[in-house]
């Protein structure tokens, strides 16, 4: 693969509301653009990252250092004839899952828009479109909650998340059950809120006939997470514990779990999502897609990857506007119909890049090309 120059932009985007879960509350989108310049071809990455480490340790300051200091460089000095190369690349660099992701994202896109494909197809996905659902944060009142799920079911989402945690759990999950009935596909996220001291608590959800309840214990667990599994009918999803296929592979062994969370920027990029897929596939483990309010190149990603066919599961990609006024790119994420997205036909990951809004948005800007890098804004 041909590889001239990287440029890395950091942006802040408004998030149309504030987004609460059990770690905190969000009121912008602290995004990095990463762009991997070759062969006259652009291949496009975006960082989950947030700006405080309170998913993982990673922040958007740690990733853009982490890129500017060794994984950059790294990929500039090597010759990449394919994206899967790239884990092995980066493994000398321990952990900084989010970091690395965002970089092989866009060598991704890079290398399918060099091999005029789509990404989706490109990575060995075969769907045509997507089931997607939505997520929903802690809102002031359970009133509120309500009238959300009542809208996005409108809207014909194929899977209600709702964010709960200690004293915002068994209300919440009651109301929506007495309103829209068990007929809804219903589902918790605890972002790791609780102990196995909660299990009591925690055996009360299985009322609520839930798809899974998704990490309800320490964000770097399993094996508590076995214990509580074999106490519950509801199945427990893993998330925030899974970064690699090899953290799957004992998840699944201990039977920690029965559903899987992909995130590409949790687990290090799309080469290892696809071990963690093939895995569950073969242990019959259905996986989705999850998300981190990610604005339109990491929706589009998202999408791609979860055209892989053990993504069983609605995932967490909503439209755009679910979450902005406007988004990075063009045409926005919408529903081809309600509930589903189509996967993008348009060479590598499917869509333009709004470029005026992205000037707008940008707060700092740097190229990086061999042995150089200019800070440009």
């Amino acid at each position: 693969m041909e590889i001239s120059k990287i440029k890395v932009q950091r942006l802040k985007m408004p998030l149309k509301a504030p987004f609460e879960t059990s770690f905190g509350r969000l009121v912008e989108k602290d995004i990095i653009l990463l762009r991997v310049y070759g062969g006259g071809k652009v291949g496009i990455g975006e960082s989950v990252a947030m700006p405080f480490p309170i998913y993982n340790e990673e922040t958007t300051g740690t990733v853009l250092y982490m890129l500017e200091e060794f994984l950059i460089p790294t990929l500039l000095e090597k010759e990449v004839q394919h994206p899967d190369e790239v884990t092995e690349l980066f493994s000398f660099v321990k952990r900084n899952y989010m970091a690395k992701a965002v970089l092989e994202m866009a060598i991704w896109d890079l290398y399918s828009k060099q091999t005029d494909q789509t990404l989706s197809s490109a990575i060995g996905g075969s769907l045509k479109e997507i089931e997607v659902g939505v997520s929903i944060g802690i809102e002031p009142t359970v009133q509120q909650l309500l009238d959300k799920v009542e809208n996005f079911l409108e809207d014909g989402y194929r899977k209600i998340k709702v964010k709960i945690k200690p004293g915002w759990d068994l209300e919440p999950l009651k109301a929506i059950r007495k309103r829209f009935g068990c007929s809804v596909p219903l589902m918790a996220d605890a972002n790791s809120a609780y102990t196995l001291n909660d299990i009591e608590l925690l055996r009360q959800l299985d009322q609520f006939d839930l798809m899974m309840i998704e990490q309800p214990l320490a964000h770097d667990d399993i094996i508590d997470h076995a214990k509580l599994q074999s106490q519950l009918s509801t199945p427990v999803c893993l998330d925030e514990s899974i970064h690699s296929v090899e953290d799957t592979r004992k998840a699944i062994e201990i039977g920690a779990c029965k559903i899987i969370n992909i995130k590409v920027g949790r687990v290090g990029g799309i080469t290892e999502s696809k071990k963690i897929h093939d895995l569950c596939k073969t242990h019959n483990i259905p996986v989705w897609c999850g998300g981190m309010l990610e604005a339109g190149v990491g929706r589009a990603h998202n999408i791609a990857l979860a055209s892989l066919v053990n993504f069983t599961i609605p995932g967490d990609t909503s439209a755009s506007s679910r979450y902005f006024d406007e988004d990075i790119i063009i045409p926005e994420v919408t529903l081809s119909r309600p509930g589903y997205i189509t996967v993008p036909t348009q060479t590598g990951f499917g869509f333009d890049l709004n470029e005026p809004l992205i000037s707008k948005l940008v707060q700092t800007e740097k190229e990086f090309e061999l042995g150089n890098s200019v800070t440009r804004k």
